[in-house]
């Protein structure tokens, strides 16, 4: 059985302003750096990982690097399937802008946007190879929310017909036999030692 610990990237300063990052290489704020570093901790806690797989985005791979480096482990390599969904031209907007710009239903008007479908199907198909290439083997894979997300709902479409995924939360997923299965979802316990001010 192959094991997939998922993590999504520690907050950023665009998270907190509530924009949309999208493929736009932001990097971790101080907060950010700490989240990472304490789901390295809790890791060092629970069963051991063999690998680390990161998006290349500078947040995940960031995020990575801190929770290698507290569980000795480095990040093995980095994959652009992990990467988050291109958000197009609302890249680096709110929703109030995008609401003021174009209206309530502004998703009907942006150009450039990624499919929800295409971003799952992406995400879908790294598991599957990562899994084949690694099988028996305990892999932690640090990306973005919506990936994440979109993943899951295709993977698992009974279970997750929608999906809310933390920063730095863990969600764990177990391939064998050819079927996946999850035995943790959107897992932030690591961060009640800092409260919840992130």
């Amino acid at each position: 059985m192959t094991t997939i610990g998922f993590i999504r990237h520690g907050i950023t300063d665009w998270n907190v302003l509530g924009k949309a990052q999208g493929i736009s290489d932001i990097p971790l704020n101080e907060d950010g750096r700490e989240q990472a570093g304490r789901m390295g901790e809790r890791l060092i806690l629970e069963q051991a990982w063999d690998m680390i797989i990161s998006s290349d985005l500078s947040r995940a791979a960031e995020t990575a690097a801190i929770i290698g480096r507290k569980l000795d482990l480095p990040v093995h390599s980095y994959e652009r399937r992990l990467r988050e969904i291109d958000c197009g031209e609302i890249e680096g907007t709110t929703e109030e802008f995008r609401v003021k710009k174009w209206g309530p239903h502004w998703s009907d008007h942006v150009t450039g946007m990624e499919r929800f479908e295409a971003v799952g199907r992406r995400g879908m198909e790294a598991m599957e190879e990562i899994a084949l290439a690694f099988p028996d083997k305990r892999i932690l894979l640090v990306s973005h929310g919506a990936l994440i997300g979109l993943t899951l709902q295709q993977l698992l479409p009974d279970r997750f017909q929608s999906t809310y995924i933390d920063h730095t939360s863990l969600t764990i997923l177990n391939h064998a036999d050819g079927k996946w299965g999850c035995t943790l979802y959107n897992c932030t316990k690591h961060l009640d030692y800092i409260g919840r001010r992130l």
